[in-house]
């Protein structure tokens, strides 16, 4: 039986090991930065089509042209030699993460009775256009970052370098769902 100097010894050598565990996680790989850049990027799009949803009327929910997006992303994958499987979960969560903010921003708007007065850039002309060349560089930067997808480290990675990017609560929770596709855990035996 220990005594309690003898635990009190243990329990500590064991943070201190769990600590050094920690520490000891590798990098995370430069191309993660810049992929999470642009996921931050489409997520403050999202503001965007919230104003223009809310001064159409228009629901939020537009499943033709998530189907689209999600085609699209299907058609780019093979081109990128990528899962298209693989990029349509990506899109998807991404148009989810979108869905999230503008959902939450309508929301706040409807409690005070007014969405803020600020320009409103046209979805078709103006908003599309930009969604569509980030999901270009979006799917690069997915690619790029393919082969990290596995690694063990990858949850801690993606916890750090999210932290900071997202400029309140609704966009953090918002980004955190929009990452929440690129790390695969390995499977058990």
């Amino acid at each position: 039986m220990l005594r309690p100097s003898h635990l009190l010894s243990c329990i500590v050598l064991a943070l201190g090991a769990g600590t050094v565990q920690a520490a000891a996680v590798a990098p995370a790989p430069e191309v993660l930065q810049p992929l999470l850049a642009t996921l931050n990027e489409r997520l403050n799009i999202a503001d965007l089509v919230a104003l223009t949803k809310w001064d159409s009327g228009k629901p939020i929910q537009d499943g033709p042209r998530e189907a689209q997006v999600i085609a699209n992303a299907r058609t780019l994958a093979s081109a990128r030699q990528l899962d298209p499987d693989d990029v349509a979960q990506l899109l998807a969560a991404q148009i989810e993460a979108n869905k999230l903010v503008q959902y939450g921003l309508l929301a706040q708007w409807q409690a005070a009775g007014a969405a803020p007065a600020t320009t409103r850039p046209d979805l078709a002309q103006q908003i599309r256009p930009r969604l569509d060349e980030l999901q270009t560089r979006l799917l690069q930067q997915y690619a790029d970052f393919t082969p990290y997808r596995h690694d063990a480290n990858c949850p801690a990675w993606l916890a750090k370098a999210r932290r900071g990017l997202a400029h309140d609560t609704l966009h953090e929770l918002a980004l955190t769902r929009a990452t929440g596709e690129l790390c695969v855990r390995p499977t058990a035996p």
